[in-house]
């Protein structure tokens, strides 16, 4: 009973969410509720979303403070180097984009925490998608399967989990696995690659100057055989959304808002036949300003002080000198401190992302009462339980594979801290009768670490969604998919390599 209420509470919270018939705040409360009292234990609810709020709490904490010191650290310009070069590599081009967003997500995933890669990522390649006019999924998309991938790293949680609940090494876990990693993150860009093709072909191709490619002020021109060219400009935060048929039924005339109170860049050489339309107001209420390389916030003075003091806190979360949580708050405030000696400085820059701040760590307390409700009523142990006794026996020796698979399904619907110290030692168990290592079940289990990090169960992901104006049903309905495959990617790869 209890498994069927747990899989029919998940699948009715996914339902609703992608067909946005509820937000996700209200979907991971009231739907677990519901259940709870059809489980006969609403007498309890208030004990399991207590339990689940104090084992979230951690996160919730550190998600804020991270928020604020990389959101302090964006400020200041530490990021703007990186950026700069993703950006002159990408100039215009869609295909470029795309790329360019997978290969900034997979560097910045390299600190091990998923709210840092995506604020970085989207506060770089936001304005250019929508200066472009392309899909905001594509970047969500790739920007999470790419950081799934890396979030293997043995500091990035998963594989020091599996090290814990199996008392294994987790050098001895992810050194071997490092080939199919590898292969999946390979994989990450072919997809990129591809879908930014797909992109190039709706949008047409573009051209930008290189330096406004790197800056938020751009004019750019769409050059399409045979039909109208579209000429657009914008200014900070700029977009292209708004297009009208052109002659040949495609190009037609793009406007956008100047977005500040510079004038225009020079438009690049455009055929004679080209009009401006007027600015329209969707950029200057867009308020989304991107990375403005001439912004009040930048302290170019104190970069090595910033740049130090990130390794310094990279440094002790990887050597977990502090819990995570007390690392980001000391680093927030010390922070803050140095930049902006000022108290109306620093409360201007908590003020600017505390809308970052208030919805992740509202996402994470009613995340808590979804898990609370899965665990404390018992649906998780009996769906894990349902699961590992549906294995034929037949598959015992294959408990690798087996295992490598499960991983999809069960890190999707469940936390990594229900998967890895909950099922994870009942299939190694099962495999050790059947003669397969405790390692090879440990780097199977990693497989499904690329969908993972577009579960509703992940904090991050709504600091993706909400950064990038997408809805959470949108980006689950694209990225599911090609997640799951990039997952298959590493299994095959590893399978194919002798690793699992």
């Amino acid at each position: 009973m209890l498994t069927i209420l747990g899989f029919t509470m998940i699948a009715t919270f996914l339902v609703l969410i992608m067909l946005k018939k509820m937000s996700p705040i209200a979907a991971l409360v009231l739907i677990p509720a519901l259940f709870c009292v059809f489980a006969g234990k609403g007498a309890h609810l208030g004990d399991y979303v207590i339990d689940g709020v104090g084992k979230l709490a951690p996160t919730a904490a550190m998600l804020m403070f991270a928020i604020v010191y990389f959101g302090v650290m964006i400020d200041v310009g530490l990021f703007d180097p990186i950026v700069r070069g993703i950006l002159r590599f990408c100039k215009a081009d869609p295909m470029r984009v795309v790329v360019g967003t997978a290969v900034l997500a997979a560097i910045v995933s390299l600190d091990g925490d998923g709210s840092t890669t995506f604020m970085i990522t989207v506060s770089a390649m936001y304005p250019l998608y929508k200066r472009l006019g392309l899909s905001l999924v594509v970047m969500t998309g790739v920007a999470a399967t790419a950081n799934g991938v890396m979030n293997t790293l043995p500091w990035g949680g998963p594989t020091a989990r599996a090290a814990t609940a199996l008392k294994l090494d987790a050098a001895d876990i992810f050194v071997p696995m490092i080939p199919a990693l590898v292969a999946g993150l390979v994989f990450v860009f072919l997809l990129a690659y591809v879908l930014g093709v797909k992109e190039r072909r709706r949008v047409g191709l573009l051209a930008m100057p290189e330096d406004e490619a790197v800056t938020s002020a751009a004019t750019v021109v769409e050059h399409a055989p045979q039909t109208a060219s579209a000429l657009v400009t914008t200014g900070a935060g700029g977009s292209a959304d708004s297009r009208e048929e052109g002659p040949a039924g495609r190009g037609g005339t793009t406007s956008t808002a100047t977005g500040g109170s510079e004038p225009p860049a020079p438009a690049a050489p455009a055929p004679a036949h080209a009009a401006q339309a007027p600015a329209a107001p969707e950029a200057a209420e867009d308020g989304f300003q991107g990375l403005d390389p001439h912004r009040a916030t930048l302290r170019p003075r104190l970069y090595w002080f910033n740049a130090g003091l990130t390794v310094a806190l990279l440094t002790a979360m990887i050597m977990e000198l502090l819990p995570i949580p007390v690392l980001f708050l000391l680093g927030a405030a010390l922070a803050l401190t140095v930049n902006y000696p000022h108290m109306p400085d620093q409360k201007a820059r908590i003020g600017a992302h505390a809308e970052n701040v208030l919805n992740v760590a509202g996402m994470v307390f009613a995340a808590a009462v979804f898990t609370g409700v899965l665990s404390g009523t018992g649906m998780v142990k009996h769906m894990a339980d349902w699961l590992v006794g549906a294995i034929p026996e037949g598959m015992g020796p294959h408990m690798a594979l087996v295992t490598g698979l499960l991983s999809l399904p069960l890190t999707y619907f469940m936390s990594n801290d229900g998967f890895y110290f909950g099922v994870l030692p009942v299939l190694a168990e099962a495999g050790a009768a059947h003669g397969v290592s405790p390692l090879e079940i440990a780097r199977a289990s990693l497989v499904g670490q690329a969908l993972h990090m577009s579960s509703p169960l992940v904090p991050a992901v709504y600091v993706l969604v909400g950064m990038a104006k997408v809805e959470f049903g949108d980006h689950t309905r694209f990225t599911v998919k090609w997640a799951a495959l990039t997952s298959l990617v590493v299994l095959a790869a590893g399978m194919l390599f002798g690793i699992i």
